[in-house]
């Protein structure tokens, strides 16, 4: 009798008979009955340290609304912050104490090709998902595999396509890159070669620096030696910053054109006006307190009462990632586990957004939700879109 029993309640409890879909939920790490733990790994510290507390804010406003309008079926969110100081190892460290202390559900928008790629291991050894990392190299999504998803169109694309955009409308004949000896600059510098392939163009010079390089002198005196009329920009904020500043003092004034990664109000802000002309890729608006958007102004609003300052373009990236985040785990429903979410995911469409975002799309053969972007221009201290979204 005593085995029957146990036989049966096994049963029911395997089919949630019950229990409830807490229940079963509460065998999935991160997850319990009253809260979801996710993290993100921010730079919060080095070099990328602007984008790094916009990310960590524009997330946390998310949160925030999400919690104090009852949370998610029920759930609060907790969300944990730590610091990368954009370098790898301590990435790693961060992403191995949020999955063996925190026990982790998922972590999304963490910054940095070298610090997403150091922490996959650790992550997928565990089960957790890493979702809508802000970079756009194509390691986030490929080789295909079940626990990562991207929502940025890869820098390569994005490089590849805007040279030919560059030769026919800009005029472009003369080609330089300079460009970071990492992950990301060599996907930037990548994408810009097979663009100038595909119309039978070479770089008539190529020059590189090591991250966290404060001096460009060597590297603009090299490019402007070659007597190019268009440089290409593996660079992030003050290295884009260093060598176009560098280029103006010398007196050189080619058209330089950069990655989503270059594309940041801090550019225009901390570089002022010698920063006018640049051009960069993007798929998320910057957002201005004077948007033509009401929404986007009532946001700019309130973030700027939370958090006593303005926010910028990775503001809106982290809400933005967040808030996908969120409706991924609304639609899976009470039994949120990790199999549940990834289902909804690769199933989920998700419309343009008040930052003119383009629609992102997964499924369970392609974990790239978008592929197209725009071109901008810094045009008298803000950037402008000078095209509509293109594609490969």
């Amino acid at each position: 009798m005593k085995g029957t029993t146990k036989l049966a309640a096994a049963l029911f409890a395997a089919a949630g008979v019950g229990a409830g879909a807490t229940a079963i939920a509460a065998e999935q790490m991160g997850v319990s009955k009253n809260e979801i733990v996710i993290g993100t790994i921010q730079d919060l510290s080095g070099p990328l340290a602007g984008f790094g507390k916009a990310l960590r804010y524009g997330m946390q406003m998310r949160v925030d609304e999400i919690n104090e309008a009852g949370g998610i079926n029920g759930r609060k969110l907790k969300f944990i912050a730590e610091d990368s100081g954009y370098d790898p190892k301590k990435g790693l460290l961060a992403a191995q104490k949020m999955v063996q202390q925190d026990k982790l559900f998922a972590m999304v928008g963490t910054i940095g090709t070298a610090v997403n790629l150091a922490t996959f291991p650790t992550l997928f050894d565990k089960g957790v998902m890493n979702l809508f990392p802000l970079t756009a190299a194509r390691e986030m999504y490929e080789p295909l595999h079940k626990l990562k998803f991207s929502f940025a169109a890869p820098y390569y694309t994005q490089m590849r396509m805007s040279m030919k955009w560059m030769v026919k409308e800009r005029g472009a004949k003369k080609f330089c890159v300079i460009y970071q000896d990492d992950d990301f600059g060599t996907e930037v510098l990548k994408g810009a070669e097979d663009g100038l392939k595909d119309i039978n163009m070479t770089f008539a010079e190529k020059t590189s620096f090591k991250r966290g390089a404060t001096d460009f002198s060597a590297q603009v005196s090299k490019m402007k030696a070659a007597d190019c009329d268009t440089v290409v920009l593996g660079t992030i904020i003050r290295e884009t910053i260093g060598t176009i500043g560098t280029a103006r003092k010398m007196g050189w004034n080619p058209n330089f054109i950069g990655s989503s990664a270059a594309y940041t109000d801090l550019i225009h802000k901390l570089g002022g006006k010698a920063m006018d002309g640049l051009y960069a890729m993007h798929q998320v608006a910057v957002p201005y307190a004077d948007d033509s958007s009401k929404n986007v102004r009532d946001w700019f609003a309130s973030y700027k009462t939370k958090f006593k300052e303005d926010p910028g373009l990775f503001s809106a990236y982290g809400y933005v990632a967040m808030d996908m985040f969120v409706q991924t785990a609304k639609k899976t429903g009470a039994n949120l586990t990790t199999d549940n979410f990834l289902k909804t995911l690769e199933s989920t469409t998700f419309s343009r957004d008040m930052f003119g975002s383009p629609e992102y799309k997964f499924t369970p053969k392609q974990h790239l939700g978008n592929d197209k972007s725009k071109v901008g221009q810094i045009q008298n201290g803000r950037w402008v879109a000078v095209t509509d979204y293109m594609s490969q």
